[in-house]
């Protein structure tokens, strides 16, 4: 049974897949398995590079494209490891990313999500800093990206990725309900995760109505929390709208 299971939804990204098969490949820590999940692609060329897939630790799993929450959760379902790092198919890890998220869910049971310092490449690069968590201001801007160690126990609990979030922020949706577990969250102080930016990608096309829709979602579902928050939440949005109105000058 392998330690971590590594889940890579696939849709249409072929073109990305290698350096992402290839950051795990290169890790320290060997005690994973990867299930890649292609997601209904009807690119032709990824398809074929997926039926054709054949590396070390891995497995394709195909299904009709219910987007990337469903894809995840039938990953996380197939899987057998003790830990779960879902991983985008076009972004990558560093080699002792593994390593380090590891060992802080083993030695820290109050531990429920670890992450690091995050890369830009692609379309913008350079190192960019997140901010520390705080679970109150993970209520107004999500401060972890998809790729976070994770224990599947944990996510069985919450109910997995909600697939109604259809067009994004399901991982926000996710870290929110994990939070709730009332658990603690490490970020490893090194930038161990590059994150693949395309003005194609699914955050960066998000039109406003989808956004709204989806933050509506969010709220409703974590209702409990947004309303013993009102106080935060109500600060938040004057310091937004009072840089409105100065800009606007």
């Amino acid at each position: 049974m392998p330690k971590v299971s590594v889940v890579v939804p696939c849709y249409n990204h072929g073109d990305f897949l290698a350096e992402t098969m290839d950051s795990l490949q290169s890790q320290t820590f060997t005690d994973f398995e990867i299930i890649v999940v292609n997601d209904g692609s009807t690119d032709e060329s990824t398809v074929t590079l997926l039926k054709n897939l054949n590396q070390s630790r891995t497995r394709v799993i195909h299904t009709d494209n219910r987007g990337v929450s469903a894809a995840r959760n039938r990953g996380i379902v197939e899987s057998a490891g003790e830990y779960i790092l879902p991983l985008d198919s076009d972004d990558r890890i560093a080699p002792g990313f593994l390593e380090l998220a590891v060992e802080v869910l083993d030695t820290q049971p109050e531990v429920a999500i670890v992450y690091c310092e995050r890369v830009l490449f692609g379309e913008r690069e350079g190192i960019d800093p997140l901010p520390a968590y705080d679970p109150k201001e993970l209520l107004v801007d999500n401060c972890i990206y998809p790729a976070a160690l994770f224990r599947k126990t944990d996510w069985k609990t919450v109910g997995g990725y909600n697939e109604k979030m259809v067009y994004g922020w399901e991982d926000w949706d996710f870290w929110i309900s994990l939070s709730d577990l009332n658990m603690q969250v490490v970020k490893i102080p090194e930038p161990l995760f590059f994150y693949r930016v395309r003005s194609s990608s699914r955050d960066h096309s998000l039109r406003f109505l989808q956004k709204l829709a989806m933050m509506s979602l969010i709220i409703l579902r974590h209702k409990r929390l947004y309303l013993c928050n009102l106080d935060l939440l109500m600060k938040r949005a004057l310091v937004v709208l009072t840089a409105k109105l100065t800009t606007q000058k």
